[in-house]
């Protein structure tokens, strides 16, 4: 009857098209209802609890910052700056998207937001620059779920506060993957770009180079400011992420003047639209998480994968297949605050470091948001760009596949993750 309740009637319900949130409450109303012990008045102290949280806060602070980057500047002069460094080499532009997600993730944290703020720009030259329309928007759409993996990580931020963790040490533990990631895509645009021949860009010039340094030095001082200020222990990642709006908002106005207080108040109103979807999703599964915890289900479903006697890397194996498939049809905000409570358990009865797994979890969840059929940055390609999603779909599988072997490679090779950990610690 449990798993009835808590995993077959949200299913069905997502069958049909209900919004996530409506599910995860209508669930746990259900379930409250259906338990004797548990009273109904329960649910409002659960929901505004899930949203009392100070690391929280970092959450629509970096979803501002990363909007007003994109808009007001700093991430069109970042690209400038990448492409100055790497151009003449074959497969420069597309080396460029892949360094510029990179970049534009270490600002802020948002796979849509890196879509759309490198997409608007570098779209149209790599559609007509030799790569065609049908790379172009693979690339596009895949780069963006770095931006999820590099720190600073908005997924990383909400599993920390989901599984108690530490949030500068998931960020910490984050910088190798994503760096293995952009590296191993590297390699395949190079070989791609290499067998269909596509034409040089100008050569790299130190003039050029020192210009668009000296032009995009703002740009670039941003991750500085963020990533230096928390391991210099100056501020906490919330903090963090309200200096990065400060920071954005002053440099976009007054250094490169591209957008006005006007701007910058419809820059607000539209990253609030977006951050009341995630608060209600968050609060929705704050409710079902703790109606999960409290049922026992946990520790019953440890008892049960216990009694299965599956080594460490079967089990891996099957959460990695597991979260593929819930990527690809939940956002990752969504997908950590359901499944942590669950899968944390078990983790930590296996051995498994928590921090390792949460970093296998982001991995898994940003390779869903490009993953067909209802990945994220797929729709966000497609609103942008307008090409259509089958088109989409065949962009976006070489891509998939390099994540994957970047996956296998995190997931049982521990020190990918926690070497910078270790060092911190000697």
């Amino acid at each position: 009857m449990t798993f009835l309740l808590y995993f077959v009637l949200p299913v069905l319900l997502l069958a049909l098209g209900i919004p996530i949130y409506v599910i995860l409450l209508l669930t746990a109303v259900i379930g409250i209802a259906a338990t004797p012990d548990l009273p109904l008045s329960a649910l409002q102290t659960v929901i505004f609890g899930s949203l009392d949280s100070f690391p929280l806060l970092a959450v629509p602070l970096f979803v501002l910052a990363g909007d007003i980057m994109g808009q007001g500047g700093l991430a069109k002069r970042m690209i400038a700056w990448a492409m100055s460094l790497i151009g003449g080499i074959r497969g420069s532009l597309a080396l460029t998207t892949i360094a510029s997600a990179e970049l534009f993730g270490a600002m802020s944290g948002s796979a849509v937001g890196c879509v759309a703020a490198i997409g608007r720009l570098l779209f149209p030259s790599l559609r007509d620059g030799g790569y065609g329309q049908t790379f172009a928007v693979g690339i596009i759409a895949s780069s963006g779920a770095i931006a999820v993996i590099i720190p600073p990580s908005i997924p990383m931020i909400i599993y920390g506060i989901s599984a108690q963790q530490s949030v500068p040490a998931l960020f910490l533990a984050g910088v190798f993957p994503g760096l293995l990631i952009g590296l191993l895509a590297s390699i395949y645009v190079l070989v791609h770009a290499k067998l269909k021949l596509v034409p040089l860009t100008s050569k790299a010039r130190w003039q050029n180079i020192l210009e668009s340094t000296k032009d995009a030095s703002w740009s670039l001082g941003a991750p500085a400011v963020i990533l230096g200020g928390i391991y210099g222990g100056v501020f906490t990642p919330t903090e963090a992420a309200g200096v990065s709006v400060v920071y954005a908002a002053l440099v976009s106005r007054y250094i490169y003047r591209e957008v006005s207080w006007n701007d910058l108040w419809k820059i607000t109103q539209s990253s609030m639209y977006l951050v009341a979807q995630l608060m209600v999703i968050v609060a929705a599964a704050g409710a079902y998480s703790w109606l999960i915890t409290t049922s026992g289900f946990p520790q019953r479903l440890v008892a049960f994968i216990e009694g299965l006697h599956m080594s460490t890397w079967v089990m891996l194996l099957a959460f990695n297949a597991l979260l593929l498939v819930v990527g690809s049809f939940l956002e990752p905000p969504a997908a950590i605050l359901i499944l942590t409570p669950l899968f944390l358990p078990v983790v930590q009865a296996a051995g498994i470091d928590p921090i390792h797994f949460g970093i296998i979890m982001t991995v898994n969840l940003a390779i869903g948001m490009f993953t067909p059929p209802f990945g994220l940055n797929l729709f966000a390609a497609h609103a942008l760009f307008r090409v259509p999603l089958p088109q989409i779909y065949r962009g976006v599988l070489p891509f998939i596949g390099v994540y994957l072997i970047a996956l296998l490679l995190i997931t049982f090779i521990p020190a990918i993750s926690l070497a910078p950990l270790a060092l911190l610690k000697n």
